[in-house]
């Protein structure tokens, strides 16, 4: 699909078969000028380099991701180093109070999960996690969970595509729509890391109403430091764990006036200085999709392809570590962009696989196989092959 724009990467990785497109994408060549790029503009602008950024390489970046998620409000997009800084703004935005109620799943990424975790020892957080499983049933008990109580939550947050599973989260739109009647004055969270560039997503049924997170370590392919929040249009919240990019206009003048300011746009979710060559990188991507007139669509097209290439093989042959039977969900409708196969040897198939120079990964018993835009059918045979290699 866009393989020779990887060049660089498999000039320098010959004989590696990168399947873990959930978790670090293959950067592809644009991202090596658009680094360079970064290091020339720093020497150019020196002192007037924050100017600049923030008025030519961030509105690039904000329209580029709106394109991708639907979002009519550029300008409620604001960036971070990664997206535990948001999980920590957010939480520096409810109410001081004995304990903050929070509903979530038994599904969610590091950054919130193991922060709610540590809250929880200090009783500072009571969390009710709903299970994923079974998956079928899951947005139901969802909706049931969170309006079987009387005392509103503080802090509803919610995967659109679960990172351990790849489960995709049906109607996020209509959880948004019920989450924002029971509890009013709730901060509600989507997480969409794993949906973001990996399938098309429109958050404009509810991004009024709920916080979208994401960042360009996976599917956006740019790598580290670019990380986003989408801000709702009029938030007025202001949070507490706050740094000087969220008055950067007026700063100054706020200042002087005595009281911490916040700017009107999502930028009042921003933090301090940072790397910016990340927003580089992704403005790079984003770019060359354009240009060569891939859509988010098209993507989805071709890795639910490769999906059902690669099962189908696995159903003819039992020669395998791992078969179709093992594979965590049978709809690739409800799958993201990678396979999970439950597997009680999940992480001595993944040993054995990078000795033979196949990178996948796993998570407990769940074995995650990601498939992106640089895979062709060739590349599923070759790692056909090397699975029939590997032996208990």
């Amino acid at each position: 699909m866009l393989k020779e724009h990887y060049s660089k990467f498999f000039e320098f990785n010959p004989s590696r078969l990168h399947f873990a497109a959930h978790s670090h994408h293959p950067w592809p060549d644009v991202t090596f000028d658009a680094q360079k790029q970064y290091w020339l503009d720093s020497m150019k602008y020196v002192d007037l380099k924050w100017s600049y950024i923030f008025s030519e390489i961030v509105p690039t970046a904000q329209e580029h991701i709106s394109r991708w998620i639907g979002s009519t409000h550029p300008g409620q997009i604001c960036f971070a180093p990664n997206t535990h800084e948001f999980v920590q703004r957010l939480l520096s935005c409810v109410p001081i109070k004995e304990t903050v109620r929070v509903l979530s799943t038994d599904s969610e990424f590091h950054s919130f999960s193991r922060q709610m975790r540590r809250l929880e020892e200090d009783d500072l957080v009571s969390l009710v996690r709903v299970p994923a499983e079974p998956f079928h049933s899951f947005e139901d008990r969802f909706v049931e969970e969170m309006l079987s109580t009387d005392e509103p939550y503080d802090l509803i947050f919610i995967s659109h595509v679960l990172f351990n599973s790849g489960y995709v989260v049906q109607d996020v739109d209509k959880i948004v729509a019920q989450a924002r009647e029971h509890s009013p004055e709730a901060l509600i969270v989507v997480d969409g890391y794993h949906s973001f560039g990996a399938f098309p997503v429109d958050i404009a049924a509810y991004e009024d109403e709920a916080f979208y997170l994401g960042g360009g370590y996976k599917y956006a392919q740019s790598g580290e430091g670019m990380c986003f929040l989408h801000v709702p249009k009029g938030c007025r919240l202001r949070p507490r764990n706050t740094g000087w990019f969220a008055d950067f206009r007026g700063l100054e003048q706020n200042e002087h006036l005595g009281c911490v300011g916040y700017d009107d746009s999502g930028m009042r979710f921003f933090g301090a200085t940072f790397d910016v060559s990340g927003l580089y990188r992704w403005n790079a991507v984003a770019s060359l999709y354009r240009e060569q007139k891939v859509t988010l669509k098209d993507v989805s097209q071709h890795v639910k392809n490769l999906q059902g290439f690669f099962l189908e093989a696995l159903r003819h042959q039992n020669r395998f570590m791992l078969g179709s039977e093992d594979v965590l969900m049978h709809s690739l409708g409800r799958q993201g962009n990678f396979l999970t196969f439950r597997l009680v040897k999940a992480k001595l198939v993944t040993e054995r696989l990078l000795q033979k120079d196949v990178i996948v990964d796993f998570r407990g018993r769940n074995l995650r196989i990601g498939f992106g835009v640089y895979h062709d059918e060739d590349d599923i045979e070759q790692l056909l092959e090397r699975l029939s290699e590997i032996r208990d």
